[in-house]
């Protein structure tokens, strides 16, 4: 009987977060492919779309104008996915099979700059410390609404992920109920802090820093990593050093580090491929219920589907659908991969060739 070889032979990988396993398939890097391809888009975009409706002055599909904002812009998404509406609403407890409740929320569009060309990586720090502050206002104002018990803050990147308008953009979903992935962190990062009187994420950033494999990217306030039981190829993990809960705990500090660790970290997505990589990523932060959550600890999850190259896409089928997620390259491989690319941008490095 061999030796069990995490490098090598197949595994399961267990994620505190969620409490949910993960099937690793190392050897499996090495199949050839002979599935499908995805285009590359090699459009240079303008600075300015006039048919873009998300660009300064243009009218919406709703026949709004935007104003010519000059940094980041908020509104309210023209097609939400909640409405604000109160509704009147009485359980049925005699249907087991049949349960549904009203969900009360307001859905938001956070266009990051006026121009039309740059992704968060193509951004200056100053740029992206504005998206923060942005953030942490709508985090507050949203927040404070008395039926508003989550603010989800996210960001679709890529026409691959679903991304509707190249313009650089995020939402901000905020609801009365916590989504189902926030409900089932909120439950063991609170088992895992009533027993040990500490946020679970700040032990284990600790036993990563400890070991250095899955380390991206540190800076005085905040670690890039990806995480010991990553499901996505280039899936990671930003978390603070200093343990809050939430964006509007940041210092000025803090904001400079987290723009810088944002733009850096992005930057080396985009030189895996030197191609803009696709990505949804989203924070996780206290709820807004008015309660203390001390259990919280603040972090963002970034989940790019490219695979192989800038034409291949990680697809989640058959086994992943019916049995549990899987993964072929390892954490360790990936964030070696990643450690090891320059954080300036292959754009950059072009021009200056």
């Amino acid at each position: 009987m061999k030796n069990f070889d995490i490098t090598e032979d197949p595994h399961r990988r267990f994620n505190p977060l969620i409490n949910e396993w993960v099937l690793v398939s190392p050897h499996r890097a090495k199949r050839p492919w002979q599935g499908q391809n995805e285009t590359i888009s090699t459009e240079a975009l303008p600075n300015y779309d006039p048919t873009c409706y998300l660009c300064p002055g243009n009218v919406r599909a709703n026949g709004v104008s935007n104003p010519k904002y000059e940094s980041s812009f908020v509104f309210e998404n023209d097609f939400a996915a909640m409405k604000q509406d109160e509704i009147m609403f009485e359980e049925d407890i005699k249907h087991t099979f049949f349960k549904a409740q009203p969900e009360r929320g307001i859905s938001r569009v956070v266009c990051f700059s006026p121009r039309h060309d740059l992704t968060l990586p193509e951004m200056n720090i100053d740029g992206i410390e504005n998206i923060i502050k942005t953030w942490q206002k709508e985090y507050t104002d949203l927040g404070n609404i008395k039926y508003i018990n989550h603010v989800q803050i996210f960001e679709n990147k890529g026409s691959v992920m679903g991304c509707s308008n190249p313009h650089p953009h995020g939402q901000i979903w905020a609801q009365s109920s916590l989504p189902t992935q926030v409900e089932k962190t909120q439950k063991n990062l609170k088992a895992y802090f009533d027993k040990n009187g500490k946020t679970m994420l700040a032990d284990y950033l600790q036993a990563e820093l400890r070991s250095g494999e899955r380390i991206v990217i540190e800076n005085d306030h905040f670690v890039a990593l990806v995480p010991f039981w990553a499901t996505w190829p280039y899936e990671t993990m930003i978390i603070s050093k200093r343990t809050f809960g939430k964006i509007t705990d940041f210092t000025a500090d803090e904001t400079t580090s987290f723009a810088t660790i944002l733009k850096q970290l992005t930057s080396k997505y985009d030189n895996v491929f030197n191609t803009s990589f696709p990505y949804s990523s989203g924070i996780h932060q206290s709820p807004t219920d008015g309660l203390e959550h001390a259990e919280w600890h603040f972090h963002m999850h970034f989940y790019p589907p490219l695979l192989r190259s800038a034409t291949v896409k990680k697809f989640m089928v058959g086994y992943e659908m019916l049995g549990e997620s899987q993964r072929d390259i390892t954490p360790e491989k990936s964030a070696e991969i990643l450690r090891q690319l320059s954080d300036v941008h292959y754009k950059t490095k072009l021009k200056a060739d």
